[in-house]
């Protein structure tokens, strides 16, 4: 039986001040999936991920998360969407002046109404489940560029979601380093069944933990192959698919 669609984008036009960079770009992420963004630098790769979390406006189309519309659908419809995944961000993102635990304690302090006990066991479950908790008092100045997206990881799981986006999470990683990274995606999905959806450029990642993955074109504003990497470096049709998949570095 074929997993459940977690995601559906249909026919989104995506862009800023009501200049499109994509258009009409559709695709579906079933449950427990290892989904793939790739493409070409300025092709819209993050312009996409910002509209699927509902950080800019769509220009059109539409999109759902566990059925439940981003746009479109009323206050509490976006809050459902929301409140089912979790995202990190190619820097990290974490709060310099507090701790592991703190930043990971965050969204609780924001979203629950856990009392601080159990804030903190949380927190420090999640670390542990990334590897991180000898580190809880450590400040990201403190760790190194794996550390923290390891941590930015942990902050996104801090409420159970089901589904992470993650923004390149190997940039600036060494091959060892993103390796890691790469096997802990692997564990999160196969042992509490989260899906990812992963923008990046990294040809190794891809190949390493990617169950299907799109390639999105600057020119024609689309999408220009989808499928499983291996069948695409070796089969595709389209040269500049086969050129991408088969590059060097």
């Amino acid at each position: 039986m074929a997993a459940a669609t977690v995601i559906e984008v249909r026919n989104l036009v995506a862009g800023y001040d009501h200049v499109p960079i994509l258009r009409d770009v559709s695709f579906t992420v079933r449950r427990g999936e290892i989904f793939v963004v790739l493409g070409g630098s300025g092709c819209g790769k993050s312009t996409l991920l910002k509209h699927l979390i509902g950080l800019n406006p769509l220009l059109g189309g539409d999109v759902r998360i566990l059925g439940n519309r981003i746009e479109g659908g009323g206050s509490e419809e976006r809050e459902r969407a929301m409140r089912s995944f979790g995202v990190t961000y190619q820097s990290g993102a974490l709060f310099g002046s507090m701790t592991l635990l703190e930043n990971v304690c965050l969204p609780l302090e924001i979203f629950t109404n856990l009392p601080s006990d159990a804030r903190r066991l949380v927190a420090e479950m999640k670390l542990d489940l990334v590897g991180l908790k000898p580190f809880i008092r450590y400040f990201p100045s403190d760790i190194s560029g794996g550390m923290k997206k390891r941590a930015a990881i942990a902050r996104a799981l801090a409420l159970d979601p089901g589904i992470l986006f993650l923004d390149e999470p190997s940039a600036g990683l060494d091959p060892v380093t993103s390796a890691g990274l790469d096997r802990l995606i692997l564990r999160l999905r196969d042992t509490h069944g989260i899906t990812f959806m992963i923008v990046t450029h990294e040809l190794s990642s891809i190949f390493a933990v990617a169950d299907r993955c799109i390639m999105l074109d600057k020119e024609t504003q689309g999408i220009l192959a989808e499928g499983v990497p291996e069948a695409l470096r070796t089969t595709s049709e389209i040269p500049a698919v086969r050129a991408c998949f088969n590059r060097q570095g």
